[in-house]
């Protein structure tokens, strides 16, 4: 009771959230340790079959407290009035600063991809991509999929004008085909996949290629779980034209995987295509 009464007098003082004690942080930060733990004992090949039950253990605990956390900050937004203006834009700053951080992951291995595409060494005959590896051609599946993400995007922007005009009726519909097309997209890189010969083992351009790939098809998943999500806070009226920052941080997520497809496009399918056909 004590605490509570501060933290009601402290908003009257100023337009900041003093939030309550939560033990979800240093759950999630436990559990994310011990998942990197087990990932690290699988590269030393320790008991396959005990690894993927823990494995699967702690991430499915990892998943459950993150769920708890955010549901506890849907709460403070959607029903106790918490998310004034100022903590809006202290959550935007955070999802803008969560994002730069993944370009920095996007940048690291784009640098390894470049490092070994502009100067081809000797180990790989001076060549790029490397003479006995089969390139995927930029005009098939990944031009189709190009078109998939631009469209994901532009019915994700119809969504947040509907948002905004108050139309909740068309920013659902809209919403439902952005999570389509991310579905479709996904569908057709397993697709890519299984018809590909190259293995992530084929030399530098292989492991580059899978990794790129495989790390946004991984960012495609996790934002189609986001804007799932937000379908479902959308129905149930979570969202006004006013305060709709968890579709915000998910519109901006979405159109950075939409960025960063374009470059893997230009330059690992595109640009590599045709040095292979020159």
């Amino acid at each position: 009771m004590f605490t509570s009464n501060i933290s009601k007098w402290n908003n009257r003082l100023h337009p900041y959230h003093i939030v309550e004690v939560s033990p979800w942080p240093a759950v999630a930060s436990i559990l994310a340790l011990c998942l990197l733990f087990r990932v690290a004992y699988t590269a030393h090949a320790y008991s396959l079959e005990l690894t993927i039950i823990l494995f699967s253990s702690v991430l499915f605990t990892l998943v459950l407290a993150s769920y708890y956390w955010w549901r506890d900050i849907v709460r403070e937004g959607s029903y106790e009035g918490v998310h004034s203006l100022f903590v809006q834009e202290g959550l935007r700053s955070g999802v803008l600063f969560f994002i730069v951080s993944e370009v920095m992951v996007f940048f690291g291995f784009f640098w390894a991809f470049f490092h070994s595409s502009i100067a081809p060494t000797f180990d790989l005959d001076l060549v790029w991509p490397p003479e006995e590896v089969n390139t995927i051609g930029a005009w098939g599946i990944p031009f189709l999929n190009t078109m998939i993400l631009l469209s994901s995007g532009a019915s994700l922007t119809w969504t947040h004008s509907a948002l905004l005009g108050g139309s909740r009726k068309d920013a659902l519909f809209s919403l439902a085909i952005t999570i389509v097309l991310a579905a479709i997209f996904t569908f057709f890189q397993g697709i890519e996949y299984s018809s590909s010969v190259t293995s992530i083992s084929d030399s530098v351009y292989g492991t580059t290629f899978y990794l790129l790939t495989g790390l946004h098809g991984f960012h495609v998943l996790v934002g189609a779980i986001f804007l799932a999500i937000c379908l479902k806070r959308m129905y149930n009226d979570q969202f006004t034209s006013g305060n709709h920052i968890g579709f915000e941080a998910a519109a901006w997520y979405w159109h950075f995987v939409d960025v960063v497809w374009l470059f893997l496009f230009a330059v690992v399918y595109a640009w590599s295509d045709e040095v292979s056909t020159m």
